[in-house]
C-alpha cells in the first residue's frame, strides 16, 4: 500500500499529519540525516581551523560557502541519497560520512589545495555525530516549536483568569458544596504551576558528548597528543550551542533527556488535571460550548455538544507522559560501555512531543469554544446558603463564642438553608449589632475572600 497520510500506521502521520507537518523538520528520518550531516561538516571548518593539525589546511571562502550550502539547501533528495549508501554500509553515520567525503572529492578535485577528506569524521565515533545531532534538534525544536506552544497555552489560560476574575462560583471539594471561588482564580491556580514547570523546560542543559569510542579521547591522543583535546571539544560543543558532557562512556548518558521528559511530564499531568476540570465545569453547564451546525456531538442523540477538545487533549497527554516516562527510565541506563538500546528508542522521541503539542492546541481550541453560562453558575450559588457557615462560626470564634463550630454543624449539616434561615441563626447570636449586619450582608457570592486579587 502507498504510504500516504491514510495508510500511515502512526496518527501522528496520518490522521494529524496536517497539524503537525512543522515537527517534520526536527524529527524525521531525514531531518535526523541533515543534524547528522550538519555535525561533520562543523568539525570539520573547526579542525581546519586549528594551526596544531598542520595536515589539514585552513578552509578557504569558497570551500566554507559549498559546505554551508549543504547544510541550508539540504532536501530530501540529498537524503535519499545517504539512504542509498547506507543499504551498502548498513550503518546510518558511515553513510553520512560518505556522502560527505564524495561531494568534497567533486568539489575540489580541480583544486591545488583539495581538501583532505580522511578528516571527515576523524577521531569521531558514531554516537559523537548522533548524540550531538539529537541534541540540536532537541535544543531547535525547543526554541522554535515546544516553548512557543507552551507560551500561548498559559497566555490563552492567563487571559481568561483575568477575564474571568469577577465571575463569583461555587467551590466543590470532595465533589460538595464548598467556599465559593472565582472562575478567574481557579484558571490562575493552574497559570501559576504552568509557568513553573514552564521555566524548568527552558532551563534544561541540553548536554553533547565529543570524546571519541569510549570518552577518553584515545584516538585524538594518538594522532595529535600535544592538543588539549578536553578543553578543544568542549569548545566545539559550546560553539554549536550545547553544553558538553565530560566525563562519559562511548555514549552520552542521556541524563539531560531525562531531565527534560521529567519536566514535560510535570508540565502535561498539570495540564490533564486542568483538562478534567474544564470537562467537570462543562458537565455542570457553567460553560456554554460554541455551536458549529455542520459538526455532529452523537450520531445518534442529535441535541449534544461533547468536550471533544478536552478529551482528545487527555488521551495524548497520558500518550506522551507514557513514552516520557520511559524516555527517563530508560535513556539514562547503559551496559558497560554501551549498547544500542537508546538509538532504537531516540527515534521515538519526537513521537513524545508530538502528542504534547497536539494536546496543546486541542486545548486551545477547547477554550476558544467556551463562554461562561453566567445563570447557571448564580443559580448554583444561591442554592447553596449553607457555605457560609464557615464565615459565621469564624466570626462567633473571634468574639469569644463557645462551640462556634459545633453550632453551625447541627444548624446547617445535611439541610437545606435559605437566607431567611441564615439571618435568622445570625440574630439570636450574642454579636454586636454592626457585627451581625456585617454577616448579613454576606452572601454566597460576595463571599470571596481575595479571589479577584489572585485571579488578576
Amino acid at each position: 500500500m502507498e504510504l500516504n497520510m491514510l495508510s500511515a500506521i502512526s496518527p501522528i502521520d496520518g490522521r494529524y499529519g496536517d497539524v503537525l507537518k512543522d515537527l517534520r523538520r526536527f524529527f524525521s528520518e531525514c531531518s535526523l540525516i541533515k543534524y547528522r550531516l550538519l555535525v561533520e561538516i562543523r568539525w570539520l571548518q573547526f579542525l581546519a581551523n586549528l594551526s596544531d593539525i598542520k595536515e589539514l589546511p585552513k578552509l578557504d571562502a569558497k570551500t566554507n560557502q559549498f559546505l554551508d550550502n549543504w547544510i541550508q539547501h539540504f532536501s530530501i533528495n540529498e537524503a535519499k541519497k545517504i539512504k542509498a549508501i547506507e543499504k551498502t554500509t548498513h550503518h546510518d553515520v558511515k553513510a553520512v560520512e560518505y556522502f560527505l567525503k564524495e561531494v568534497l572529492q567533486k568539489n575540489t578535485q580541480d583544486r591545488s589545495r583539495p581538501v583532505p577528506t580522511e578528516f571527515v569524521h576523524f577521531a569521531c565515533t558514531s554516537e559523537d555525530i548522533n548524540n550531538t545531532a539529537y541534541a540540536l534538534i532537541l535544543n531547535d525544536f525547543r526554541k522554535d516549536i515546544l516553548l512557543k506552544n507552551i507560551s500561548s497555552l498559559i497566555a490563552l489560560i492567563q487571559k481568561l483568569a483575568k477575564q474571568f476574575a469577577q465571575i463569583s462560583m461555587l467551590s466543590r471539594t470532595h465533589g460538595q458544596p464548598a467556599t465559593p471561588t472565582t472562575l478567574g482564580k481557579e484558571f490562575a491556580n493552574f497559570v501559576h504551576r504552568l509557568n513553573r514547570q514552564k521555566e524548568q523546560i527552558e532551563a534544561i542543559h541540553i548536554m553533547a558528548k565529543f570524546n571519541g569510542a569510549v570518552g577518553n579521547y584515545n584516538a585524538h591522543v594518538a594522532a595529535y597528543p600535544n592538543i588539549a583535546w578536553d578543553k578543544i571539544n568542549q569548545k566545539f560543543i559550546e560553539r554549536l550551542g550545547l553544553n558538553f558532557s565530560s566525563h562519559t562512556t562511548q555514549i552520552a548518558p542521556h541524563d539531560d533527556i531525562a531531565e527534560l521528559s521529567h519536566a514535560m511530564m510535570r508540565f502535561n499531568t498539570i495540564l490533564i488535571d486542568f483538562c478534567r476540570d474544564i470537562w467537570g465545569y462543562i458537565s455542570l453547564n457553567y460553560f456554554d460550548q460554541k455551536v458549529d451546525k455542520k459538526t455532529v456531538g452523537s450520531s445518534t442523540m442529535p441535541h449534544k455538544i461533547n468536550p471533544i477538545h478536552f478529551e482528545n487533549a487527555e488521551g495524548n497527554l497520558g500518550l506522551s507522559n507514557a513514552l516520557f516516562q520511559h524516555f527517563a527510565n530508560k535513556l539514562p541506563i547503559s551496559r558497560f560501555q554501551r549498547d544500542l538500546s537508546d538509538s532504537t528508542v531516540l527515534r521515538n522521541v519526537g513521537v513524545a512531543f508530538a502528542h504534547s503539542i497536539l494536546s496543546y492546541q486541542s486545548i486551545e481550541k477547547g477554550l476558544n469554544q467556551l463562554t461562561p453560562n453566567l445563570e447557571c453558575i448564580s443559580k448554583d450559588l444561591n442554592d447553596h446558603w449553607e457555605i457560609l457557615a464557615e464565615p459565621i462560626q469564624t466570626v462567633m470564634r473571634k468574639h469569644g463564642i463557645e462551640q462556634a463550630y459545633e453550632k453551625l454543624k447541627t444548624f446547617t449539616r445535611g439541610k437545606k438553608i435559605t437566607q431567611q434561615m441564615l439571618h435568622q441563626f445570625i440574630d439570636q447570636l450574642d454579636l454586636p449589632k454592626p457585627v451581625k449586619l456585617e454577616l448579613k450582608n454576606l452572601t454566597p457570592k460576595n463571599y470571596l475572600g481575595l479571589a479577584v486579587q489572585l485571579s488578576k
